[in-house]
């Protein structure tokens, strides 16, 4: 096996697999994709079962080498394996021979028990013996995480490789949008379906915002930028209001937040090298409970929540009603 140190652009897929192995060419597995990019700790990513932008031929590769490793290292039970897809290649990031936190996760978007599947094969059955085979369904499940900063005030709430989440949820629809739309619902920061959203993120982060921002706009919403953002999304025939950064003159960016004046937050940071501070965004969110967007994949995730939710009639499934669907 090669081993090779890499550093992804920031553009980079990430996703991982589930998977139940009988130390045999025979497995079962269950691809989700995550929503951050890579350089998320896979904890704290919210992710899509199944995927939606990942390409079939990458599907099948990630299907292939999770099949191979686990036949390889005699894997007689639970997997989960991480990948990164950059340049039109997949990478292998870890293979882990254990359960993962998303297990439960999958099996209720899936409709199959893994970890009694699981148990059976480690006490001795083959899955050959189970009759399980591929099946196809027509409902999405999104994985959030949850996380403690509203007790932790001073303390910016950016996500990383570190792993900060404390709990998961989940949401399941009939679309992707939905179904991220309503597992923010089950993390108590409900997305607004109308108002008033502030966008200002980093410099390498504004030609992947001007999509988002554009459907913002179309979808109705005014739009609040703080100065090097109001004039990039101008320059792109983006109308938005432009607001103060701290300390530029009032009443300025927290003042909007305080006053509830903003609805959403998408902010990506700028860096521990830049000459200010823009945590106090983020920080300023928990603290008046604005829902918040850290990242641009996020972001637009988030714009698509709420277009579905708009278009859609809210509707109540069980899980039962979902796992009949599937075939």
């Amino acid at each position: 096996m090669r081993l090779t140190r890499l550093t992804f652009s920031g553009n980079a897929i990430e996703t991982e697999a589930d998977a139940i192995s009988d130390g045999t060419d025979a497995f079962v597995p269950a691809i989700m994709e995550h929503i951050e990019l890579a350089g998320i700790h896979s904890g704290d990513s919210a992710c899509v079962i199944p995927p939606v932008t990942i390409p079939q031929k990458h599907l099948d590769t990630i299907v292939e080498y999770t099949r191979r490793i686990a036949t390889e290292l005699h894997v007689v039970g639970l997997m989960n394996m991480q990948y990164a897809i950059a340049d039109d290649v997949v990478y292998v990031l870890e293979a882990n021979p254990r359960a993962s936190r998303t297990v439960p996760l999958v099996s209720k978007v899936c409709g199959l028990s893994m970890a009694r599947i699981a148990t059976q094969i480690m006490l001795g059955k083959k899955l050959s013996d189970l009759n399980l085979k591929q099946r196809k369904f027509r409902h999405f499940g999104v994985k959030e995480s949850v996380f403690p900063f509203n007790m932790f005030p001073e303390v910016d709430p950016v996500l990383g490789p570190e792993m900060r989440s404390t709990g998961e949820v989940l949401g399941m629809a009939d679309s992707f949008g939905l179904a991220f739309f309503k597992a923010q619902e089950a993390t108590q920061q409900p997305l607004p379906v109308e108002g008033t959203v502030l966008i200002t993120v980093a410099d390498a982060d504004k030609s992947a915002i001007v999509p988002t921002a554009k459907a913002f706009s179309d979808l109705g919403f005014q739009i609040l930028s703080t100065e090097g953002t109001h004039k990039y999304l101008a320059g792109k025939g983006i109308t938005t209001k432009r607001v103060f950064k701290m300390n530029q003159g009032r009443p300025d960016v927290v003042d909007a937040i305080k006053n509830k004046e903003v609805q959403l937050i998408i902010n990506t940071p700028i860096g521990r090298r830049s000459k200010t501070d823009d945590s106090y965004i983020r920080k300023s969110a928990i603290k008046y409970k604005i829902p918040y967007i850290t990242t641009t994949a996020a972001a637009a995730a988030t714009v698509k929540g709420i277009a579905a939710k708009r278009s859609q009639a809210a509707s109540i499934k069980s899980l039962q009603e979902y796992h009949a669907g599937i075939r």
